[in-house]
């Protein structure tokens, strides 16, 4: 296998394509498509046979991947095998195994072949950074752990790659990144505005934000430091799903995933994915736990690939409440702009349901006091609102920079209340 090859090749369909138009690329996609549920999908224990339409196949999930995990990979690698080859160096003899950060405490495994690595590096390259690339990069890679995804980049002679481990903390490595100069800085957002609060000396050409949605208050600030546009890279254990153009459209991989929507409420869509460029662990309609927003218009840019206005959050932060006419679900949108349109001097918080019918703002103890009543009000206003049976209380407290679990400013934890 030359795996500078599959990439090479990956960059240019990916590149090809964009360049269709939606009908043409309809067509190309459905045939893509077809030839996946016939030749690969069968090959995965779960299936075993071809399906005569893609909606004939069951929808998965996370928790009958998990328990069946050797039933959706051609080499039949179980859970356990997974788990044992992630404690070591992340093989399992020509395979690579990859895990999820585990955002809602149950993480999620993912296996690809060596050539796959390639193709999705080809793939990204092509989405994110075309212009780049023939100059030479050097690329940070700022994740809670090294998937191994981009290992097959450190073979590229035009790309030189660092990753450096956001649970160690940036304190222990701060002088290695500003020394290496990045001219591609991949980040959550967290960790791109902790860059912006320090003062680190990083002057890259390009941005992106990953592994965390990207709130809106987050995005001037990281845009004011680096003067630069902020792009994003919406990639899960499942695979690669988004990347923002040069034009700040965030387009769904729609030449890899074929997507199918479910409607979620408040014009909100949760994904089906089906990835039918992956040959090794098959994905079809896997039910994603995330909620979009779509948008109605197609990009400036000119391609075909249909973008998402807005990466709202997760179904698991939706908070659930109950009210005199049944339960009430809001969303964690409508929920952060309830604190952030409150006052204007409101850049951080968390909101948190603790409870079925609690819930709990923390403000830094450095806001002013009428901003943390505005928000307060605000939260209580909603849900009220709503005729949702919920108290808001008010914490006054720090909000450090936690750098071993995700971000989520809105967040249903409810097993505190247990």
């Amino acid at each position: 296998m030359n795996g500078l090859a599959e990439a090479a090749g990956s960059f240019a369909l990916t590149r090809w394509v964009s360049r269709k138009s939606r009908a043409d690329f309809e067509r190309w996609q459905a045939a893509a498509l077809r030839r996946f549920l016939d030749r690969d999908l069968p090959r995965a224990p779960f299936y075993g046979m071809a399906p005569a339409r893609l909606s004939d196949l069951p929808v998965t999930e996370k928790a009958l991947l998990m328990a069946r995990f050797e039933d959706f990979n051609i080499h039949h690698l179980t859970a356990a095998q997974a788990w044992a080859a992630l404690a070591g160096e992340g093989r399992a003899g020509p395979l690579t195994v990859g895990a999820s950060t585990g955002t809602s405490g149950n993480r999620g495994l993912f296996v690809i072949s060596e050539a796959e690595k390639y193709r999705w590096l080809g793939a990204i390259l092509a989405k994110a950074v075309p212009d780049l690339l023939w100059r030479g990069m050097r690329v940070a890679v700022i994740l809670p752990q090294n998937t191994g995804l981009y290992d097959s980049a450190r073979k590229s002679r035009l790309i030189r790659l660092a990753f450096f481990d956001l649970a160690s903390g940036p304190e222990s490595w701060r002088g290695a990144l500003e020394a290496f100069e990045p001219t591609v800085i991949i980040a959550p957002p967290k960790m791109l505005r902790h860059f912006a609060s320090e003062g680190f000396r990083l002057r890259p050409k390009r941005v992106f934000s990953a592994a965390e949605t990207l709130d809106p208050v987050d995005r001037p600030v990281i845009e004011d430091f680096f003067r630069l546009p902020l792009d994003q890279i919406y990639m899960a254990t499942e695979g690669l799903f988004a990347v923002t153009c040069r034009q700040g459209g965030l387009h769904l991989a729609e030449d890899s995933v074929f997507f199918e929507f479910e409607l979620a409420g408040e014009g909100l869509v949760t994904p089906l994915v089906t990835t039918f460029r992956r040959r090794t662990q098959i994905m079809a309609r896997y039910r994603m736990n995330d909620l979009l927003r779509l948008s109605e218009a197609p990009c400036r840019c000119g391609s075909p690939l249909r973008c998402v206005d807005e990466i709202v959050g997760r179904m698991d932060d939706v908070f659930r409440l109950a009210s005199p006419d049944g339960p009430v679900l809001v969303t964690p949108d409508v929920l952060r702009n309830a604190v952030l349109k409150a006052d204007r001097r409101i850049d951080d918080f968390r909101l948190v349901q603790t409870g079925p019918d609690k819930v709990e703002l923390s403000l830094p103890p450095t806001f002013a006091d009428d901003a943390a009543a505005a928000a307060h009000e605000a939260v209580q206003a909603l849900l009220d609102a709503r005729q949702a049976v919920a108290t808001v209380t008010l914490v006054r407290a720090p909000l450090p920079l936690e750098t071993g679990r995700k971000l989520r400013r809105v967040e249903a934890r409810l097993e505190r209340a247990r």
